[in-house]
């Protein structure tokens, strides 16, 4: 005999799933006989059909659901529902001993509807006040029943308690079916959703029916018939669900035909989410790497602990885990099909956590390449300074004192000579520095903006260059740099390689883009791959998410262009 490791419900053997089912089958007509039997008996016919349709469904559908899902107590309950409602039909019978035990078990059918309505899916009452109110209703129903009749015999006023506190406990059993849909969130998926609607009319009729027959009116019968009628629903709404089910899981066979191999994460998750009729499902993957889950973009992602519109199903392969999928809370009434489409899609998913494992390594190295510029800028601007307040001053100093000096050294003209190739070596060191130290950081750019450090480079040009510069207000630091520096290079690389008479520089901000281009008219035929300067431009560019591009057709001159993402 099976045993279940998630619940340790006993897998029943199969004559004791045909010997119910033949209990049921039997039921129907033995219903009819000791309706059409029974003195007295009004409308024979319609009364045992009620009887037989509220109650022999339970039992075949109780069947069907413990053999379809022998780890969970919901079968057995409905079987025990249907049972122990067609035993209470006993009370027709015209055999005193059957009509007594019928007559005691008359009013526990209503408290084992309400049971088979909360537990459901899994058959266990295991909230806070399920239990408690169950329990309340099988003393009432039963224990009372047994109790009055001992001591009473059949006191009416104790029976319209009994009659008021079933009627109460079916009001209670529905505030619970709403609260817990309130909860969990509305369902999405239609076959659950039908199922626990149909509960919660049962739930009504029961409370309206009881009510009635605790203070009497003379609408009585409809009420009774209807109840009955609505209340025989729910075993074939179950029945329903199974079907739906089934023909969703059906689809998973869909599913692995149209799921690639290496699908995108996207695609992933638009085929899971249509397999499993859930539009709100989503994808998380785990990165070994970070310890965390990510979503499609490889962003760190928190799961829900509980408790919200969401749950969560972590998928495993090889004992490690690879995904997990964030749903809607009523696939849980369906485990088979979430255990059949994480089955199916576990190759695809183990694929798509790479993906998603990639792009997080890429947004990292990405940020890690940001982070090394602008490393590499403040030391750029450490450098510069160092350079510009310590040795400049000391050899601005140094000429000084040499010029004091070549004062007082007018009558010897050979010193004086000297002091003077000393000073110009002094200057020449200089503007040397000068120029190491502007290479180093553009400090005009930090102290005067981006267009007057774009003045001072065409000023300097090779060539003559038109400069265009339309850029508004203020960029942040890292990105007047950077433009800055693309214009250096491409004036630079015009000076050295272009033998052109004539560059132009265009500078422009619009459209969440700042712009930056560099054209001349020279030979063209530029090497792009060769040379460290565009590929350490290019660097600079991309770390800031921004795009470098040249053209240099031969004969062509060459227009070097940098896009750099900023706000408009």
């Amino acid at each position: 005999m099976a045993t279940s490791a998630a619940e340790g419900f006993r897998a029943p053997r199969r004559w004791m799933l045909w010997g119910f089912a033949a209990i049921g089958v039997a039921a129907g007509p033995g219903i009819f006989a000791l309706a059409l039997a029974a003195d007295g008996a009004v409308d024979p016919v319609v009364h045992a059909s009620l009887a037989a349709w509220s109650t022999v469904p339970y039992v075949l559908c109780g069947v069907i659901a413990w053999a379809r899902r022998p780890a969970s107590a919901f079968g057995p309950l409905m079987v025990a529902a249907g049972l122990i409602g067609a035993a209470s039909t006993l009370h027709m019978s015209n055999v005193a001993l059957l009509a007594n035990v019928g007559s005691s078990l008359d009013l526990l059918p209503p408290v084992l509807f309400v049971h088979v309505f909360l537990a459901f899916p899994t058959g266990r009452l295991d909230r806070r006040l399920d239990g408690p109110l169950v329990a309340a209703g099988y003393v009432v129903a039963f224990g009372g029943t047994v109790v009055s009749e001992a001591i009473w015999g059949t006191g009416e006023a104790f029976q319209e308690v009994q009659l008021l506190a079933i009627g109460a406990l079916c009001v209670a059993a529905l505030g619970i079916l709403i609260a817990r849909r309130r909860r969990s969130g509305w369902p999405l998926r239609r076959g659950p959703a039908l199922l626990v609607d149909v509960f919660s009319v049962g739930l009504v009729m029961l409370s309206v029916l009881f009510f009635s027959l605790a203070i009497g009116g003379p609408a009585i019968g409809p009420i009774r018939w209807a109840t009955f009628a609505v209340v025989g629903l729910a075993p074939l709404a179950f029945l329903v669900g199974l079907v739906h089910a089934r023909l969703v899981r059906a689809d998973v066979g869909d599913l692995l035909v149209e799921l690639p191999t290496d699908p995108a994460p996207g695609a992933l998750r638009d085929a899971l989410s249509r397999s499993l009729r859930d539009p709100s499902l989503e994808l998380a993957f785990w990165l070994p790497t970070y310890a965390t889950y990510a979503d499609l973009e490889g962003r760190p992602l928190v799961l829900p602990q509980g408790g919200g519109g969401q749950a969560v199903r972590p998928i495993e392969r090889d004992g490690a885990p690879v995904a997990a999928l964030l749903y809607d809370p009523a696939l849980n009434d369906e485990p088979e099909l979430l255990e059949a489409v994480s089955a199916a899609a576990g190759i695809a998913l183990e694929n798509a956590r790479l993906h998603a494992d990639l792009r997080a390594h890429v947004d990292e190295l990405q940020g890690s390449r940001a982070r090394i510029i602008d490393a590499g800028q403040r030391e750029r601007r450490r450098l510069e300074r160092d350079l510009h307040d310590g040795a400049q001053q000391r050899l601005i100093a140094l000429s000084l004192e040499l010029g004091m000096l070549e004062a007082e050294l007018q009558d010897d003209p050979a010193a004086r000579e000297r002091l003077d190739r000393a000073r110009t070596e002094i200057a020449t060191s200089l503007r040397e520095l000068r120029s190491v130290a502007h290479g180093l950081h553009p400090a005009v750019v930090t102290g005067h903006g981006l267009e007057v450090a774009l003045e001072d480079l065409a000023a300097l040009g090779a060539v003559p260059v038109q400069l265009s510069v339309t850029v508004g207000s203020r960029l942040p630091e890292r990105l007047e740099v950077a433009a800055f520096y693309v214009v250096s290079e491409g004036l630079t690389n015009i000076a050295k390689h272009a033998q052109a008479a004539s560059a132009s520089v265009d500078v422009a901000r619009g459209g969440g883009q700042l712009v930056v281009e560099v054209i001349d008219d020279g030979v063209g035929g530029a090497d792009t791959e060769g040379g460290t300067g565009l590929r350490g431009l290019a660097d600079r560019v991309e770390a800031l998410d921004g795009r470098l591009r040249v053209w240099s057709p031969v004969g062509g001159g060459t227009r070097l262009r940098a896009e750099l993402p900023c706000a408009s």
